[in-house]
């Protein structure tokens, strides 16, 4: 396959699997998931989704655990709305936040404390 195709399958993979499992997902597991990534094998057979969440290691099985039992309800809406002759199998990855993930988490707080302080003279 076509390497920038595959890269724009990859994209919008990720960007729907971040709308269902962000906004139409009711499982409470999921509530502080994102899908940070997919990466398709050459053939387009597999996809590993590798997605990041706030919690403690012994949540990240849990997480796993509700990705996997949701993985056909997910095949079966990405298929709908990518028109893929051929959905992969999902296979998914996580990771906790990462210290730039805390980083950025912090210096976006102090971004909105200081909204309303800027001094523009």
């Amino acid at each position: 396959m076509d390497e920038r195709r595959s890269a724009r399958v990859s994209e919008a993979m990720r960007e729907e699997l971040a709308e269902i499992v962000g906004f139409e997902m009711s499982d409470p597991r999921l509530a502080m998931v994102d899908v940070v990534g997919v990466h398709l094998a050459p053939d387009l057979k597999h996809a590993h989704v590798m997605v990041s969440f706030r919690g403690s290691a012994p949540e990240k099985e849990q997480v796993i655990e509700a990705l996997d039992r949701a993985t056909n309800f997910l095949r079966r809406e990405l298929a709908r709305r990518l028109n893929l002759r051929r959905m992969p199998e999902l296979h998914f990855e996580a990771g906790l936040l990462t210290a730039s993930g805390e980083r950025l988490d912090r210096l976006l707080k102090r971004a909105r404390k200081t909204r309303g302080r800027e001094d523009f003279s």
